[in-house]
Parts: C-alpha cells; structure tokens; sequence
C-alpha cells in the first residue's frame, strides 16, 4: 500500500531516470528537432486544426518536443510535467530553439496551485493516463483550465494493448482499472537496451471511464476515433508497414493501437 501511496515520487523518479537516456536516443531524434523537425503526429495535427494564435494546455509533456512543436505551429503554449529533470530539458530546449513555450514542473492534480489562467485549448497525447489513478480528477483539472467553448484534443494508447503481455503473446492484464500495477522496468520504451532500471506506478483505464469522467466534468464529446496503428515504435514485436505507421507483427491490423476523443466545455451562457 505504501508504494501506491507514494506513486508520485515512485513515478518522478522513474522519469528522471529515464530523461538522459531519451535525450540521446534516435527514438526522440533531438538533433533533427532542434533542426525544426516536429515531433507531432497526423493523428493530433488533424485534430488540432489551426492553432496559429491559440493558448495551449500541454499536460503531461515529457521534455517539451510536442509543446515546443506547437508553438513553431503559431500557439502560445504551457507545458506541464512530473519530471524535474524533464522540465529543465524542456526549459533549456526551448531556449536553443527560440521558442515561447513556457513549462511548469507539477503532478497535474496539483495544478491549480502553480496555474491560474484558462486555455483554448488542452492537450495531452501517447502515455499519459496510465500513470494517473483517478480520471474524475484529471477530467476536472482538464474542465477547470479550459476556456468556456475551449477544445480538448487527447490522443492516446488503446486499452486494449495494455492488456497483453510485453511480447503480445498473451492477455496479461485486465482491460478495466483495477488498481495500481506496480512494475520494475529494464531499460526505457525509446532505448530497449539501455542499462537503467525503475520502478513504475501504472493503471489500466478503459475507454467508458475515460469518457464517463470527462462527461461528468462537463465535457461535451465531440468525436471519439480508433486507428489499427501506433505512429510510434515503442513496443516488442513490430513492423512498420507505411512510413511511421507501426503494428504488433503477428497480429496485424487485427486490434485498435491508439484512440483519439475531442471534447468541448459546454457554452452555459
């Protein structure tokens, strides 16, 4: 029980431990970042749509690519991280590419007391949830952070790849939230091999909690979409069948990889 209760260190901690690896590792490919490439997906940029001029929310931004990526995209963002390491990154990143993203080190319930402004829109894409164990609370900072009419742009993992084993032999784990999972993890999805290890505080959240949370917070659901790919090849046993288009090798285009929700606040003018 102590080691849920103290998921937030536990987590942090596991993320600092990670960041110097990620920054050299070709999966998050910094020298070409730094160069202007952008770390946005097709996915998220259809989404998304124009930004040019629009204040962002980035929750859960890791060391600031996607939220640097957004403001080379016209908008005035606001990255936010558990990872000091990660945002100190993120800080110095920014500096090297000129950009105005400016970066906020918290665990995201906890933002009310660093933040007080409100967004056109939140976002927050790939990874992220499964490290939060109360939806209701993320759906309500997401509702509190928005402006009224704001947009909510999320992109992440399906469930369903949650539930197998590391090889995708077998179902391992179960599809709806049943508690913290605790993990020891050898070496870091960017960098498979490298020589770090970390404890990790994980949860599995199903799509209808993911939905019913946001519902209940006062979001109203716009689309909700499912792709048969990751844009990411993070995972054991893939193959990449289109340019940045990855699937488990042996099951094919047979299971949702990523799902995509946009909500909106409700106008109660």
């Amino acid at each position: 029980m102590t080691t849920e209760n103290n998921y937030i260190e536990i987590n942090r901690q596991s993320w600092n431990n990670r960041i110097d690896i990620h920054l050299k590792s070709a999966f998050y490919g910094v020298d070409n970042f730094l160069k202007g490439k952008s770390s946005l997906n097709e996915i998220e940029l259809n989404l998304l749509g124009n930004i040019q001029g629009k204040t962002i929310l980035h929750l859960q931004c890791h060391f600031g690519q996607d939220t640097i990526s957004l403001s080379r995209l016209g908008a005035i963002p606001t990255g936010v991280d558990l990872s000091d390491k990660a945002i100190e990154s993120a800080i110095q990143i920014a500096k090297d590419t000129n950009s105005n993203a400016k970066f906020i080190c918290c665990d995201i319930y906890d933002l009310p007391n660093h933040l007080d402004e409100r967004f056109d829109i939140v976002f927050t894409s790939y990874g992220t949830i499964g490290w939060l164990p109360n939806l209701d609370k993320w759906a309500k900072i997401i509702s509190t952070f928005l402006k009224p009419n704001g947009l909510f742009v999320f992109v992440e993992f399906h469930p369903v790849v949650w539930m197998f084993d590391d090889n995708f032999d077998k179902i391992g784990y179960r599809y709806f939230n049943s508690g913290a999972i605790l993990e020891t993890e050898s070496g870091t999805y960017a960098d498979k091999k490298a020589d770090i290890t970390q404890l990790c505080v994980m949860w599995n959240h199903g799509i209808s909690e993911v939905l019913n949370s946001l519902i209940k917070n006062g979001l109203e659901i716009k689309s909700l979409d499912e792709f048969d790919y990751s844009p990411y090849n993070c995972f054991n046993k893939t193959i990449e069948f289109e340019p940045q288009k990855f699937r488990i090798e042996h099951l094919e285009n047979k299971i949702p990889m990523i799902y995509s929700i946009t909500a909106t606040t409700k106008n109660n003018s």
